[in-house]
């Protein structure tokens, strides 16, 4: 599970993928936010640390909310970021596990 300041600290070091965001409101991003946008711009060190922050299970969880969201937002990745996270989760934490 994340702390909110683990999350500070992430986008912090990686503050140049929120250049769209006023420095003064980059510490109030919400958790989709800031998953939506290391998956679709961070380098593999950033997606690494985030999951490692928020746990597998729970980046899982967060990923798929943004799709069950709306269109729009599951639009906001990029195809080729869906497919890699899809399969990826899909591998290591799926949704439903059948024993």
């Amino acid at each position: 599970m994340s702390t909110p300041q683990q999350l500070k600290y992430l986008i912090n070091a990686n503050s140049h993928l929120f250049w769209f965001i006023p420095d003064d409101q980059k510490q109030n991003l919400s958790t989709e936010v800031v998953l939506e946008t290391i998956f679709n711009y961070g380098d593999m060190n950033a997606v690494k640390e985030l999951i490692r922050i928020l746990g597998i299970s729970e980046a899982r969880t967060i990923y798929y909310r943004i799709f069950d969201q709306s269109e729009r937002r599951k639009n906001n990745f990029h195809e080729i970021t869906v497919n890699f996270f899809s399969e990826f989760f899909e591998k290591y934490a799926p949704r439903n596990i059948q024993s």
